[in-house]
């Protein structure tokens, strides 16, 4: 059996064979990431593995790498992602000290594979990758959006005295629009914010637009992750993005791990206790914040929830010991949900 640690970067990728044992059976292959990606690695690894089976460790930078992993895997290989800590890890024991260079990344992330069974394997759906595709240029444009606003408050404060509404809904832009019209300010001033204010009427269209599309493709897919208090479309659109198939988590206690709400053990002189997980995905972690504010707000079972545990942990505790109790919930949902789904998912078992 041969494993090929990957380290992904934006232009090129590095890659490196080893066999079960660890021992590198090739010279690093160092990749262009363009349209010949996936055939010249097939191709030098058949040179390489001659007919032993591969499994392929990608380190887990997904923005960079899902294209290589996708095309690896509608190939019919074998693809796992190291998360970056464990990379680190084994670069650390197998490397020598201070040492560290792509190749020497791509073998710690094929140490890693080989030494931990249990990883993640990719698995491709072809209606969640669209909704990660629109999901990400949703929030690109949200934060483009809020740095304009920003800009626009700090200058009508500065030229015409004055503090501005919710400049992502019509009657705020018209308001502004009309005094702006009205104002005595130079010719140059008035240019700006006339053109700052257009640009955010059309991110505002943009974005409207693009939750549309989003409500249309993920209606179908989380009919009941969407009746859970606090859970719109767009935040259901988020969840499938960074989860994908909810079957790679065996249960909520994983799926808490992985979104940073299950507290970390610390024994220390034979004192038990728990502390605050600052790791995990801090995309879904934000996600379920919010969510736990909304049910805090809308959800009688949330606010006993809280009621019962804030007086011994306070709020900010009670909080969190609702975002764990929400992990349930929606790994409940997304469970029955998957179910559900008629289309076909590629897996590394079920690629021909």
């Amino acid at each position: 059996m041969v494993t090929v640690g990957i380290d992904p970067h934006k232009h090129v990728h590095v890659a490196v064979a080893v066999d079960a044992d660890g021992r590198r059976v090739s010279r690093p292959l160092t990749v262009k990431n363009d349209a010949a990606l996936i055939g010249v690695l097939l191709k030098w690894i058949r040179t390489v593995a001659g007919g032993a089976s591969v499994t392929w460790a990608i380190e887990d930078g997904r923005g960079f790498a899902r294209g290589l992993a996708d095309g690896l895997l509608l190939a019919g290989h074998e693809v796992v992602w190291v998360p970056t800590r464990l990379m680190a890890a084994h670069r650390k024991l197998h490397a020598a000290t201070g040492s560290k260079s792509d190749p020497v990344d791509a073998t710690a992330v094929a140490h890693a594979a080989i030494a931990t069974p249990g990883l993640d394997h990719h698995r491709i759906d072809d209606r969640v990758r669209e909704l990660r595709v629109l999901v990400d240029l949703r929030a690109d444009l949200v934060r483009r959006r809020t740095m304009v606003i920003n800009q626009v408050k700090a200058y009508t404060h500065l030229w015409l005295d004055h503090t501005p509404g919710d400049l992502t809904r019509a009657p705020g832009l018209t308001s502004l629009t009309t005094l702006l019209d009205t104002s005595r300010t130079s010719h140059h001033v008035h240019r700006v914010l006339a053109e700052m204010l257009s640009e955010i009427a059309d991110l505002n269209r943009r974005v409207r637009d693009l939750e549309t599309t989003v409500r249309e493709l993920v209606s179908p897919l989380a009919p009941a992750l969407l009746e859970i208090t606090g859970i719109s479309h767009v935040s259901a659109a988020v969840l499938l993005a960074e989860i994908g198939d909810i079957t790679r988590f065996a249960s909520s206690a994983k799926l808490a791990r992985y979104t940073g709400c299950a507290p970390i053990p610390v024994y220390s002189s034979d004192k038990e206790r728990h502390r605050l997980h600052r790791g995990g995905n801090r995309r879904l972690n934000s996600l379920l914040y919010t969510t736990a504010i909304v049910q805090q707000r809308f959800h009688p079972g949330a606010r006993e929830l809280l009621a019962r545990h804030t007086p011994t942990k306070g709020i900010r505790g009670a909080r969190r010991i609702l975002k764990r109790h929400l992990i349930d919930v929606i790994h409940r949902a997304m469970v029955q949900d998957r179910a559900s789904w008629q289309h076909h998912i590629a897996q590394h078992e079920l690629v021909a």
